[in-house]
């Protein structure tokens, strides 16, 4: 079995990360650490685990009794928490914050996007899981880098759902105002973009131009739908060829010829992707769980496969029918 451990335990992607390794046949938590509410039944603050778990809150952190120990701070404190924490050498890290996904000197974290490291990611020690828009988004342009098409500006468009702006409750995702609501945030300046560039480049081996992002707040809870714009003159056969043979063989993220919609995808841990060609214009759509694939559902694919098993285990989620 691989023990586990989770910091940060009390937020949406803690509550989340519990509920998939509590059915995951292969883990088991060894303690779920959360400042807050130690002492207290997780079930508690994640009341959907009820009768799933009776583990509480812990106050201690028994690094030397894990196998891989889950990061779910806030974004910031991963980096300033493992510099005041040395861990065990046997202990992998999957960290879901921002902290490590770019690379540079003395940052040994391979950015964890099985679909173009998977290689890297079975040798890791540490692991930086990619951010949901920057899963979502990439995983609709990462076909058309690899025939070397991005040679331009690229137009994006992407909205999500409230949990992605975690539990605590702010001016923005009070019920009240987010439901029948719908707002730009963080226009041009959003704090993916430098992750989804790197990961354009190292497929396509260069990349010079922008990328345009408009990212939206929904007034839904879950889920990130996303739309990207590439001019090129391509045929839209051979970039559906493209896309089909670059997700070929890939467990969860797949190409479909129908047209996307958000709850094909809510609850589960794929990725879907369409594309559609307009004269010179590309149009790609592309649409995730934003708190599964581009979160704790792609940690614990990356947890799979640092520990030598079958990536799908535990992942095999269905969407509603409805």
């Amino acid at each position: 079995m691989i023990r586990i451990g989770i910091l940060g335990g009390a937020g949406f992607t803690g509550g989340e990360l519990t509920r998939l390794l509590l059915n995951h046949p292969e883990a088991n938590i060894t303690f779920i650490h959360s400042e807050s509410n130690a002492g207290r039944r997780v079930d508690e603050i994640h009341e959907g685990l009820l009768g799933d778990t009776d583990i509480t809150f812990s106050s201690d952190m028994p690094f030397d009794d894990i196998d891989v120990l889950f990061l779910c701070f806030g974004h910031g404190k991963s980096e300033a928490f493992l510099s005041e924490h040395p861990l065990p050498l046997h202990v992998k890290v999957i960290d879901l914050a921002q902290d490590f996904r770019i690379a540079a000197p003395g940052n040994d974290f391979v950015y964890g996007l099985p679909e173009i490291n998977r290689d890297r990611i079975a040798m890791a020690q540490h692991i930086a899981n990619p951010g949901c828009f920057a899963t979502c988004i990439q995983l609709g342009l990462l076909p058309v880098a690899s025939m070397g098409l991005l040679k331009g500006d690229i137009a994006v468009n992407a909205i999500t759902g409230s949990t992605g702006a975690g539990q605590k409750p702010t001016a923005t995702t009070h019920f009240s105002w987010r439901m029948g609501n719908i707002s730009i945030y963080k226009a041009f300046r959003h704090q993916h973009v430098p992750e989804i560039v790197q990961s354009l480049t190292q497929v396509q081996g260069h990349f010079d131009a922008s990328i345009d992002f408009i990212p939206y707040r929904g007034d839904f809870a879950r889920g990130i739908f996303a739309t990207e714009v590439v001019k090129t003159d391509a045929s839209i056969a051979d970039i559906e060829a493209a896309y089909k043979a670059f997700y070929a063989n890939e467990p969860f993220t797949h190409y479909t010829d129908r047209p996307l919609d958000l709850k094909q995808v809510v609850n589960t841990n794929k990725a879907l992707v369409h594309c559609e060609k307009y004269d010179d214009k590309l149009l790609v759509t592309s649409c995730i769980d934003n708190l599964l694939k581009g979160a704790v559902g792609q940690a614990v694919q990356n947890m799979n496969i640092m520990m030598g098993i079958d990536e799908t285990t535990g992942l095999r989620l269905k969407a509603s029918a409805f």
